[in-house]
């Protein structure tokens, strides 16, 4: 293959395979991959369909000859990804897993831009900063829509539609909404003026742009040039990028009433892609969806398109992208063509406003600051309260182990190596006084896999997972640990509600706001013990998943309000901070973490919360620990 590198790892791609039905593959998730897979004419993965259903007569078209594709049962997958949802990337000697579809498609692009570093235009895909659908689901409401709702949502849609025309989803009227709004880019400001500019050009016009026409055929033209011309700064700049071209960098100063402009006057800039002016990943993913929705639409009830402009706006543009239409017929995807959509701005968004939103709570009775919250409880028998240490001054003998065991091979200064062996100390000690030979032990949100790593040296009869969605931090644990030769350790690159395995003890080590929540609950539903340390108290939040508070003595006390005014101030710990504003801050820590005990014994847990030893280890040294009863 002409300028590839031959040094690259073989990876097995591993895709979910249902059925086929009108050149749609189900599940959706495998219909993206195999576009983005034909859009970057990717060859280097080893693709394998994997068969949900016992029929193999379908599977022969799913994508041109051009990539070899084999059929395989669940059965015949590599262990670590039947731990794992499809789609996943292994690499030999099946350690190391990649799983889910954003980590997969992000992969399947730095891998084709390493092949041949001629094709910038893969590595646009990514984004600014390289960071399109980066954050995970659970953070991130762009991701979950794309990566989760959209397709799930849309091959309902399609199941149902084989009958009778289902109702549109909701996410698909989210993403209408999504379109509608303003686009924001890191250099927005100076766009937005160049986009003033040409406006006011455009309307310095004398005979229509005054207002002078003659009849009606003259008002919609007029009004047709001047929306045309406040496109073409969008379509330009997102064009250019396409050709990997950069604008033109001008020394002219902008005349002084735009410089002067405020920033409320500027106009807003308008979509051209899914995410703003550029094509990324997020117009890769929804393309094969958008497709398969609209053409269900144009055969059933072509009137319902007026209500989607927008989105069939975007239908059509993408389809100028380069190298898009050559992607989509090798998978099977023939673009539709319909007629223009003469819609007025009124009618544009007729369903929007039924889109739900981000509820407001209001509490008349709420009053701000940590006291009154904290006397509240009081009040209602619920005090600050850690349980005892079960062993303050036990240690690992760090001397005695191999260098790449300690916390120092991470490459941080003397004292943030020793405050991590102490915070190791504590989680060690738990883990090891509830493990049993043969025992699987998953280090969650395992960053550059301290716990994991050590739990893997000392423990050799267990099996350790560490399941971390960012790939260098994960890079660097498998390094540590192929230096070490331990056989015992799985790596799995994933968010963690992708890990599906089995396992008896799971570990987090400061897993960041929700993290801890989502930690406890893969525990709870898999029946495991689990010890952990939280961490960004104030970046908890409600989610699709959690509401809080979530123990039912904490609801039956607390508003949300008020139990985020705890969870704001469980941050303020901070050696800096003055003695009793620290504890303060300790205190809301321990009654967050209350509330998160209460819930899981509610599900038949025994949870202590316990004080860390040192308390100095960590600004965070709480650690909540539970075992099913």
């Amino acid at each position: 293959m002409k300028g590839i590198k031959k040094s690259l790892t073989e990876e097995y791609l591993y895709l979910d395979f249902s059925h086929q039905t009108e050149g749609c593959i189900f599940p959706l998730h495998t219909a993206v991959t195999l576009f983005l897979l034909s859009y970057c004419d990717c060859k280097i993965f080893k693709v394998y369909l994997v068969l949900t259903r016992e029929s193999t007569d379908t599977t022969r078209d799913v994508l041109s000859q051009d990539v070899e594709i084999q059929v395989i049962s669940k059965e015949e997958l590599p262990p670590i990804v039947q731990n794992c949802c499809l789609p996943a990337v292994v690499e030999r000697p099946d350690n190391f897993c990649r799983a889910g579809l954003a980590v997969v498609l992000r992969h399947i692009i730095q891998k084709s831009y390493e092949a041949d570093p001629s094709r910038k235009e893969i590595l646009e895909l990514l984004g600014f900063k390289k960071t399109c659908l980066k954050a995970c689901a659970e953070v991130s409401q762009w991701t979950r829509l794309c990566e989760l709702t959209i397709p799930l949502a849309i091959e309902n849609f399609l199941r149902e539609s084989s009958d009778q025309l289902p109702t549109i989803p909701m996410e698909v009227l989210q993403l209408e909404k999504k379109l509608s709004e303003p686009v924001r880019v890191h250099n927005d400001d100076k766009l937005r003026r160049q986009k003033l500019k040409q406006q006011r050009t455009a309307g310095d016009k004398p005979a229509l742009a005054k207002g002078k026409a003659k009849n009606k055929v003259q008002t919609q033209e007029m009004s047709e040039e001047l929306d045309s011309s406040s496109k073409s700064l969008e379509l330009n700049m997102a064009f250019s990028k396409l050709r990997v071209q950069e604008e033109p960098v001008t020394t002219n100063r902008e005349p002084s009433h735009i410089r002067k402009a405020k920033a409320s006057d500027l106009p807003p800039l308008e979509h051209v892609f899914a995410e703003g002016l550029y094509f990324t990943l997020a117009d890769i993913v929804l393309m094969p969806c958008i497709h398969h929705f609209l053409a269900i639409i144009c055969k059933k009830c072509s009137e319902k398109l007026i209500e989607f402009p927008l989105l069939a706006a975007w239908y059509q543009r993408i389809q100028e992208v380069p190298g898009v239409k050559t992607a989509a017929s090798k998978c099977g995807i023939q673009f539709l063509h319909f007629p223009e959509l003469l819609t007025t701005s009124g009618e544009q968004h007729l369903n929007l406003t039924e889109v739900p939103g981000v509820e407001e709570q209001n509490d008349p009775l709420f009053i701000g600051g940590p006291r009154p919250t904290m006397t509240k409880l009081m009040e209602n028998g619920i005090e600050v309260m850690f349980s005892p240490h079960p062993c303050p001054t036990w240690t690992l003998d760090w001397n005695g182990l191999p260098a790449a065991v300690s916390p120092k091979e991470g490459k941080m200064s003397s004292d943030r190596a020793l405050r991590k062996q102490q915070q190791l100390n504590n989680l060690v000690y738990v883990v090891i006084k509830q493990a049993k030979p043969g025992d699987r032990i998953v280090d969650f949100c395992s960053g550059g896999g301290h716990v994991g790593i050590v739990l893997a040296h000392i423990l050799p009869s267990c099996q350790v997972i560490l399941i971390e969605n960012k790939e260098l931090s994960l890079i660097r644990a498998k390094k540590r640990s192929d230096d070490l030769g331990l056989s015992n350790i799985w790596f799995i690159q994933a968010n963690m509600e992708y890990f599906t395995g089995m396992f008896n003890i799971g570990v987090a080590l400061h897993a960041c706001g929700v993290a801890t929540d989502m930690v406890i609950e893969h525990c709870i539903k898999t029946r495991a013990s689990f010890v952990t340390c939280p961490c960004c108290y104030g970046f908890i939040q409600n989610t699709s998943k959690f509401n809080f508070p979530k123990s039912e003595q904490f609801k039956k006390t607390l508003s949300y309000k008020e139990h985020m005014i705890l969870c704001r101030f469980a941050d303020q710990t901070a050696i800096q901070l003055p003695p009793q504003r620290r504890l303060i801050g300790k205190q809301c820590m321990c009654l967050v973490d209350l509330d998160r005990a209460r819930a899981a014994e509610e599900r038949g847990y025994s949870v202590q919360v316990i004080s860390m030893e040192p308390e100095s280890c960590s600004p965070k040294n709480n650690m909540i620990v539970g075992v099913p009863t």
